[in-house]
């Protein structure tokens, strides 16, 4: 199978597209999913606070946790992964605390965030940079 000189152009034209446009998307993703859990409510810069590492050796297991007292809800992001909602925990009027802790799977260097719904109806947003030096998610 031989290309001519404009195929093979129209090829690499069509990949470089291909590899800018899961960025966009994603981007949009995120902004859509916290759009939908904040309902488009104003978020405050305290409330909540996220621990993860400033850098991470291997993508495949991250530490990270979360602690907002008062809150009911917490979604986690991760907004360079090709799916970015992480975990969303639910805490019930019975908790002892609302705070959580796990491992997550980051695809590169990108920013980890957090928005917790307090229980006054109101959000709060806190967010991380890691650096990954070997990706988890085929990275």
């Amino acid at each position: 199978m031989e290309f001519s000189r404009r195929e093979t152009l129209g090829l690499a034209l069509g990949a470089a597209v291909m590899t800018v446009l899961p960025l966009r998307v994603s981007a949009s993703i995120v902004d859509d999913r916290i759009a939908e859990f904040t309902g488009g409510a104003d978020m405050a810069d305290t409330g909540i606070e996220l621990t993860a590492p400033e850098i991470a050796e291997n993508g495949n297991t991250v530490p990270i946790s979360v602690d907002a007292p008062g809150a009911t809800a917490i979604m986690v992001l991760a907004t360079g992964n090709p799916t970015p909602g992480v975990a969303t925990f639910n805490f019930g009027p019975l908790a002892g605390s609302q705070s959580a802790s796990t491992r997550i799977r980051l695809a590169g260097t990108q920013d980890v965030v957090a928005i917790a719904k307090l229980a006054d109806g109101s959000f709060a947003k806190a967010s991380a940079a890691v650096k990954v030096t070997i990706g988890g998610c085929g990275g």
